[in-house]
């Protein structure tokens, strides 16, 4: 199975299965010297594990993340940095039903008829397990980050039909973490949890919006053409599972103005460029301009569902599934810091690729 690389010069190859041994990630290209905050990767890893909360999946997992190699002394060496995180709540029998069959909307279909063998248990290789791997990887990126005084920040804006109308310049992002759905306005975030539990006792799930904002970002960062900036920030955001569509700056809501509306005048600021209104979300021609980057990601709701579905074995015949084990009622309060390991991975990766072109 090939695919399960990430970057250029800042390179990540993640592995294992969510009911397998343990999962990981071997970074490849981090610069010599870079303190490596132990405390601060764990602290990362705990906002996306498992059980952290009664509105997301009840698996408990440590997530502990334990270095085999590139660290000497609290720094890297600039040799590839090794994390290995031990998987300790697998219960693999919740998974002996479908053993033969294939779960609506779920990995299952596909993976067998390209591959021909399939791990059913929790969805082997295409499980979002995966994704703590990628977050241990992100929160080297983001100290690499902010060295440079680059910050990346991600919040829940919508679940369901319950939507935040605000700009993310009118929020406190202080209180992101206030509440376990990870959305700034307390107002709004109560309506989305009580929103996710009636959804969980429905046996159901639901899906959502998760909005991110990049500060500090240089100019200069992408390329005009294939290597553009937003076109490697949406392949990130769309590989995080169950997600379903990416949009920046203006987005999709950018159709509805004119050109002459929708235009970002230029004006100088002391001795930097910068624009009156940013719809181009920070990016110009694929290339960073120095004003902040900021981009929405869609999640669907999460395939498993209590409920009788209809679907077919590996064999073709028609069956019946009901799904079981512990899942998310919605998967957004967990994709935050998913959202911004992948961002902190694409900005690392241009920014050293950068260094290289200046070279």
């Amino acid at each position: 199975m090939a695919g399960n690389i990430f970057g250029n010069a800042f390179r990540i190859s993640t592995f294992g299965e969510s009911h397998g041994k343990g999962i990981g990630v071997v970074i490849d290209g981090c610069p010599a010297g870079l303190e490596i905050d132990e405390a601060f990767i764990q602290s990362e890893l705990a906002r996306r594990r498992p059980g952290q909360s009664k509105i997301v999946t009840q698996r408990k997992e440590a997530d502990h993340a334990e270095i085999l190699s590139g660290v000497f002394e609290g720094k890297s060496t600039g040799t590839p940095i090794a994390i290995y995180i031990k998987n300790g709540d697998a219960r693999s029998k919740d998974y002996s039903h479908i053993a033969d069959k294939f779960r609506p909307s779920h990995a299952d279909f596909t993976y067998h008829e390209k591959y021909g063998v399939r791990d059913y248990r929790g969805g082997g290789r295409s499980s979002a397990r995966e994704t703590a791997a990628r977050v241990a990887a992100g929160a080297i990126a983001k100290l690499f980050l902010l060295q440079k005084g680059i910050t990346i920040t991600a919040y829940v804006s919508q679940v369901g039909h319950h939507k935040l109308e605000q700009s993310y310049k009118n929020l406190d992002f202080n209180h992101i973490e206030d509440t376990p759905v990870r959305c700034p306005n307390l107002g709004m975030a109560q309506q989305m949890i009580d929103f996710i539990k009636e959804v969980r006792k429905d046996g159901d799930t639901v899906g959502g919006v998760v909005e991110a904002v990049i500060q500090g970002c240089p100019t200069g960062l992408g390329s005009p053409a294939f290597d553009k900036l937003h076109a490697d920030l949406g392949k990130a955001m769309l590989s995080i599972n169950a997600a379903k569509g990416f949009e920046y700056g203006s987005g999709f809501d950018g159709v509805t103005m004119r050109g002459s509306q929708h235009n970002d005048a230029f004006y100088k600021d002391g001795k930097e460029i910068k624009t009156e209104t940013n719809y181009s979300g920070g990016i110009q021609g694929g290339i960073s301009n120095g004003m902040d980057i900021y981009f929405r990601t869609a999640f669907k709701p999460v395939a498993t569902i209590v409920h009788e579905q209809d679907s077919v074995n590996e064999a073709g015949e028609a069956v019946k599934v009901v799904g079981k084990g512990r899942h998310d009622p919605c998967v957004v309060p967990r994709a935050v810091p998913i959202v911004e390991a992948m961002a902190a991975l694409v900005i690392t990766d241009h920014l050293l690729m950068q260094r290289m072109v200046k070279n």
